[in-house]
Formats: structure tokens, C-alpha cells, sequence
């Protein structure tokens, strides 16, 4: 049992006792002491693998950006299992986010409320953090990226962020889509994410290519959806991340379930994985999407792969059930998949959706 399993194992202990976002902080220092001496997962099934993005993914298990925001530990948390990590989200200069409290775990739901507003230490701390990685490090590692609150131009803090860490990266994911920076989920819209969309290629054409993915809200009607569809298509990017948190409230339990912030985890897997399924019918294949938002067992990580998902991605059911998860969703599907003919994850993607039926 490593460090970090055994503090997953104590959740109902110490580090739950702690105020969210200090426990989260918690286990990022944990991590960074003990990362190197966690026993890294066996290889993964070769059923699990995917290509995408022009990569090998061994699994297509992600880790979602908002737990390592400065890639302080990516590739410790790989050895949990994870096909791959994303971090971040990171912007330009460094910020505080907003004030304290912001994170809140919704435990009778499943789910977390955060209004952390970016909080990092900005895109050179991060590049420092990135060039620190071991040598020979092989996890597949995705930089998030995003403006600062006070930019007076929010589109060339997204080119900024681009030239400096897509060099360190795997992959680079644009965060137009947080519901806790004013007015950021405007670059949705036709005309800016057109605008954005093409400065961020015009960087890549200028300094090195990486996939670039965009990251969407869930909140989002058809006219909205169609209209980022045609943007994503027209642009030539690779990817699609449905979805962020959302705004909305369905009916929960938890004391803070009115908090504002973005709402997280099971209360938002429908919603996303209706979202996800349309960005699917819409673009037919044309970029790779990787399904976010209430993952919390195989038969989750399934129903996004079924909705036209090639990879997803978690955070929240982690931070509430601790690593032990990944394994578990691992072999899970590979019952699923079993159980269901299907010799890989490619040949389950989108089977669920409208357009193959």
C-alpha cells in the first residue's frame, strides 16, 4: 500500500478533518516528498490502450486539470494508474483566486463546489515545475490554460501561456469555460473563440506544435453547441473537452449545496454526458473528445465512452474515494468492454450515441 493510498484509506480521518483546501494542499505536499517511492501500476491491458491526439495512451484514464495546478506532481500521480494528467489551470502572471473558503465537498452527493478563480503561481513557476521533471519520465502530461482575471487582453494571455509551456507539454487545453473568472466563458462565443482559437495557431505555427483541445461549459444550449462545433471544425484543433463544472443546481443534500462556484462530480454526469454525446453527433469524428464530469466507476467512465468519448478524465470522485479508484475503473471496463464484444476502447466509442443508431 503506498503513502497515498493510505491516506485515501483515512479520509474518514485525518485528512477529512481538514478544511477541503487544506487537505487538498495537503496531499500536493505529500506528494511531492513521497511521489518517487510510490510503487508505480503494472503495464496496463493492451485493451485499454488508445491512440489519440497522436499519442499512446496506455489507458485512456485521465486525471482532470485542478488538482496539480502548478505541475507540482504529475508524474507521481501517474504511478496511480492514470493514462495521462493534466494540469493546471495556469495563467500568465500569478493570482491569488478568490477569497477563502471556495472549495467544498458535497459528501451526501458525490459532488464538490469550487470558486477557486485560478489560483496558481503562474505560467513560470509551472515551466520551472515541468523542466524539474525526472529524466526518463514517461507519463503523458497536458497543460490547462487560462487568462488572468485582470488581463486587459485575455486572448494574448492565452498565446502567452501557449509559447511558454506547450514546449513542456504533451498537449495544451484552452480553459475558456470556468464559471469563476468574469466574463471568461464570453470567449465561447463565435467571434471571440474564432479569435482566440486562431491566435493560439498562429503561436503554435511560431514555436512548437502540440495538440491543442478546447475545454466547454455544460451550460450551453444547442444554438451555442452547434455554433462551437462549426468554430472546432473550421479551426483544425484537436480536440474537445466536455465538460467544466456548471452553474446549475439540481436538487441536493449537502449543507454547502447552494455554495457559488462551479458543482462538480455526480451531480453533473448526466448533464455532461448529454453535452458530450451532442458534441459527438455534431462533429462526427472530426476531433478527439475526452468525456469530464461525475466519473466515479468503470460503468461512468463507460457510459462517456459510449457517448463518443476516446479518453476521459476525474477529479472530484477522487479527491472523495482516493486513488484506489483508477484501478478500479480500469478493471471495470474491462468487464464492460467483455461483456459487450468489444475487443478495445476504440471499438466502444460512440456506440451509445444517435449517431450510431
Amino acid at each position: 500500500m503506498s503513502i497515498f493510498d493510505l491516506g485515501g484509506n483515512l479520509a474518514a480521518g485525518a485528512l477529512r478533518r481538514l478544511e477541503a483546501e487544506t487537505a487538498h494542499r495537503t496531499t500536493i505536499r505529500l506528494l511531492k516528498s513521497w511521489g518517487p517511492l510510490i510503487p508505480p501500476c503494472g503495464p496496463d491491458d493492451p485493451r485499454l490502450a488508445v491512440q489519440a491526439l497522436g499519442m499512446n495512451f496506455p489507458n485512456p484514464v485521465g486525471l482532470a486539470a485542478g488538482f496539480d495546478k502548478d505541475a507540482e506532481v504529475p508524474d507521481a500521480m501517474a504511478r496511480f494508474g492514470f493514462g495521462f494528467v493534466e494540469c493546471g489551470t495556469v495563467t500568465p502572471r500569478p493570482q491569488a483566486g478568490n477569497p477563502r473558503p471556495r472549495l467544498f465537498r458535497l459528501t451526501e452527493d458525490g459532488g464538490v463546489i469550487n470558486r477557486m478563480g485560478f489560483n496558481n503561481r503562474g505560467m513560470a513557476a509551472a515551466a520551472a515545475n515541468l523542466k524539474a521533471r525526472r529524466r526518463g519520465a514517461r507519463a503523458i502530461v497536458g497543460i490547462n490554460i487560462g487568462a488572468n482575471k485582470d488581463s486587459i487582453d485575455r486572448i494574448a494571455d492565452y498565446a502567452a501561456c501557449y509559447a511558454v509551456l506547450a514546449p513542456l507539454a504533451d498537449y495544451v487545453t484552452v480553459n475558456v469555460s470556468s464559471p469563476n473568472t468574469p466574463g471568461l466563458r464570453g470567449l465561447q462565443n463565435r467571434e471571440e473563440l474564432t479569435r482566440l482559437l486562431g491566435s493560439l495557431l498562429e503561436s503554435r505555427a511560431r514555436t512548437v506544435v502540440r495538440p491543442l483541445l478546447l475545454k466547454i461549459a455544460p451550460d450551453l444550449d444547442g444554438h451555442a453547441l452547434d455554433e462551437i462545433a462549426e468554430v472546432v471544425r473550421a479551426s483544425g484543433i484537436e480536440g474537445l473537452i466536455v465538460s467544466n463544472t456548471t452553474i446549475t443546481r439540481p436538487p441536493l443534500r449537502s449543507e454547502h449545496g447552494q455554495e457559488a462556484g462551479g458543482l462538480s462530480g455526480a451531480p453533473l454526469f448526466e448533464l455532461s454526458t448529454r453535452v458530450l454525446g451532442g458534441m459527438y453527433d455534431r462533429l462526427g469524428g472530426a476531433v478527439t473528445l475526452v468525456g469530464v464530469g461525475g466519473i466515479a466507476s468503470g460503468a461512468d467512465a463507460y457510459a462517456k465512452i459510449q457517448a463518443g468519448a476516446s479518453l476521459v478524465q476525474l477529479y472530484s470522485a477522487l479527491a472523495l474515494g482516493g486513488p484506489s479508484l483508477v484501478t478500479r475503473i480500469k478493471r471495470d471496463l474491462l468487464t464492460l468492454l467483455a461483456r459487450d464484444g468489444h475487443c478495445s476502447i476504440v471499438s466502444a466509442v460512440g456506440t451509445g450515441s444517435r449517431a450510431q443508431n
